[in-house]
């Protein structure tokens, strides 16, 4: 045992920890956490608001931020994702300043979704919903792919401005096609491409922000990783994912900031 090691060696030594007493325990005291047990990160822009600059250390507008590890990427740097599975959701509101925070309900494909009236400020009101509101998203969950291979799952949603960019990214994956053994074409599965993540800034009339630049980075070669992301889309798909929405200011999402 590494802390009989420690007092052969002395009160104060310290044991050279071995790799391999952690694989001896792998998954001890996480295997057994369900989905109400987890929060998967989601993967967001930093806008020039967001609240997350007054705490992070040389992030700036632009880079990319996982909610989770509170890691930060440069957005020109990007990141590799594999897009596991995708929904489309409509998200109800309560008027800023009340509520939890949390949805007011989500709806799905198959779901009744309240009338609603455009605002002046261009979001979609329900109708006699006392100032709430639905934003329609489009959620994508992906595989970050980590330079030494290493994963982790996480959730991209993207709304307003950046809606479009889902509508060619899942257009892109569609058009995909591949050669069987005899020669035959055939469209690949979602998640058998690696796709770069990247921000780039944008504006119209309105103002500013940075939103997401995606490009295909390579084909999946290797069978392990492409095992993971087949699991995850399979566990997505059997509604064994937890998402908990939180709503963001207007300044910390992906609106625009004014000029």
């Amino acid at each position: 045992m590494a802390t009989q090691v420690a007092k052969k060696n002395g009160k104060n030594a310290v044991a050279k920890m071995d790799a391999d007493l952690f694989a001896a325990d792998a998954g001890v005291g996480v295997n057994d956490l369900g989905s109400e047990d987890l929060a998967i990160p989601f993967l967001k822009v930093l806008q020039k608001m967001s609240d997350e600059l007054d705490d992070l250390e040389d992030a700036k507008a632009g880079d990319i931020y996982n909610t989770v590890t509170k890691e930060v990427v440069k957005g020109k740097d990007g990141v590799r994702v594999i897009n596991c599975a995708y929904d489309l959701r409509y998200i109800e509101w309560e008027p800023r300043g009340s509520g939890t925070g949390a949805p007011f309900a989500i709806y799905g494909a198959g779901d009744t979704i309240p009338k609603t009236e455009r605002g002046d400020d261009n979001k979609d009101y329900v109708v006699d919903g006392g100032g709430r509101y639905l934003e329609r998203t489009a959620q994508h969950y992906v595989l970050i792919v980590d330079g030494d291979g290493m994963t982790q799952q996480a959730l991209l949603p993207m709304k307003s401005t950046q809606f479009k960019k889902s509508k060619q990214w899942n257009s892109a994956m569609r058009a995909l096609k591949m050669k069987d053994a005899k020669g035959a074409l055939f469209t690949p599965p979602r998640f058998s491409h690696i796709w770069r993540l990247e921000t780039v800034p944008e504006e119209n009339k309105n103002g500013s922000w940075h939103g997401w630049q995606i490009s295909k980075d390579s084909q999946i070669t290797d069978a392990n990783l492409y095992g993971e992301a087949k699991l995850f889309a399979e566990t997505i798909q059997a509604g064994k994912v937890n998402v908990q929405h939180q709503r963001e200011d207007d300044s910390t999402s992906d609106e625009v900031t004014p000029f």
